[in-house]
């Protein structure tokens, strides 16, 4: 589905009980376009899963079990999870590209603050193994916010979008997806290709 969205498919790697596919899209891509690509991950396991039942039909606890296990670890609202990256798209439809990156990592910290109070409680090595594991991913990610800022502004400035909104801002950081947007800097207006351009033009 990414590739028919206009997305580059990297790599796909086929496992028993799923698949990793990993692939880049646009970063001003449409929210929607990006809703129905990060939707497509848990409706081919679904139907992996119904698969492998009828294939398998004494085995259907087992598979189960193993579908439902990826399946809710995928889910969790956690970057770069698709979970995660459902959770950050719904903040763009809300906050500006950084300030909804940000309320995505807090919403993980958070998550992953409430499984180490379980782990004190409960020791589970599973769910401490797996806790470990995406705080690093999303220490990792999170550094990567001020990357993932720029690259979306620069193609803007070389791909020159048209988006049917518009917004004024007051700041460069405020920039949303898919709005054109006035820029204001302290008596003066910039269109937002001038102010690209500015930003750019000597790069």
């Amino acid at each position: 589905m990414a590739y028919l969205l206009g997305g580059k498919i990297y790599k796909i790697l086929i496992y028993p009980l799923g698949g990793i596919s990993k692939f880049s899209t646009s970063y001003n891509i449409s929210l929607f376009k990006e809703f129905i690509i990060l939707l497509f991950g848990p409706l081919f396991q679904i139907l992996g899963w119904l698969l492998l039942i009828h294939l398998f039909p004494e085995k259907e606890v087992l598979i189960s079990t193993y579908h439902y296990g990826i399946l809710f670890f995928n889910l969790l609202p956690i970057y770069p999870l698709d979970g995660g990256k459902l959770l950050c798209l719904v903040f763009h439809t809300i906050f500006s590209y950084k300030k909804a990156f940000y309320f995505t990592f807090c919403a993980g910290y958070l998550l992953l603050l409430c499984f180490f109070i379980f782990i004190v409680f409960s020791f589970s090595f599973n769910i401490l193994f797996l806790s470990v594991f995406l705080l690093i991913k999303l220490m990792k990610e999170y550094q990567q916010i001020p990357y993932f800022y720029e690259k979306f502004l620069l193609e803007r400035y070389l791909n020159h979008y048209y988006f049917k909104k518009s917004k004024l801002i007051r700041d460069s950081d405020k920039f949303c997806r898919g709005y054109r947007h006035l820029i204001k800097e302290g008596d003066f207006y910039y269109l937002e290709d001038e102010y690209l351009e500015k930003k750019y033009k000597n790069c």
